[in-house]
């Protein structure tokens, strides 16, 4: 059971830490509004993950990923958050805007819940839970316990990430603080997300 746990662990870790909206949507609210939103936006996302756990021991995530219908609303309202989220960065960096949120202010719109219904919006880790998990699921336990424990796992796992990348944009803050860079990487930001919304978009179930 721990060596089916520790490849479970590994494989989790290695789908945690490939590039994805969830990096961008932390990007975006790091470089934003400061470090400390950057996190509140990383504990949304694992609380999404949470949510998706829930329902996939539940076994209404699997009625989702069987359902085209279903997948299609959620894709849809998942792809529009995901442009709309990178519109407004784009908005945001355009030319004569603040590139920063005044002191003691954020920019609108709560970090927690940003990355709470980013997550809950994106289909894929219905199909990712209901198809991959319980082939990593350790034997020797109910199945719904072994279920649990690794999304418990990712939402650890996810957490630490996006905390330590969210530690590495705030020791640079010195570089993201110029106005030029600022902008420079909101714009990035904001194509990469609305590429992953487009992709989102375009995705089969």
């Amino acid at each position: 059971m721990f060596a089916q746990l520790m490849v479970a662990v590994g494989v989790l870790a290695l789908l945690t830490v490939v590039p994805g909206p969830d990096m961008a949507v932390v990007t975006k609210r790091a470089v934003s509004s400061g470090w400390a939103d950057g996190l509140r936006t990383a504990g949304g996302i694992a609380a999404g993950l949470l949510v998706w756990g829930v329902l996939t021991v539940a076994g209404l995530a699997a009625v989702l990923a069987a359902s085209a219908e279903a997948y299609l609303v959620v894709k849809v309202l998942g792809a529009a958050y995901l442009l709309f989220l990178g519109a407004q960065a784009l908005w945001r960096s355009r030319r004569g805007a603040p590139v920063a949120a005044e002191p003691g202010r954020r920019v609108s719109g709560g970090p927690w819940r940003t990355g709470l219904v980013s997550n809950v919006l994106n289909p894929k880790i219905a199909v990712f839970y209901t198809s991959l998990l319980p082939t990593l699921a350790p034997s020797g336990v109910p199945p719904a316990l072994g279920m649990a424990l690794l999304v418990l796992l990712h939402a650890v796992l996810t957490s630490a990430w996006l905390a330590g990348y969210v530690y590495l944009l705030h020791r640079a803050r010195s570089v993201f603080e110029r106005p030029g860079v600022r902008r420079a990487l909101e714009r990035v930001t904001g194509v990469v997300l609305i590429g992953f919304g487009i992709r989102v978009a375009a995705a089969s179930n």
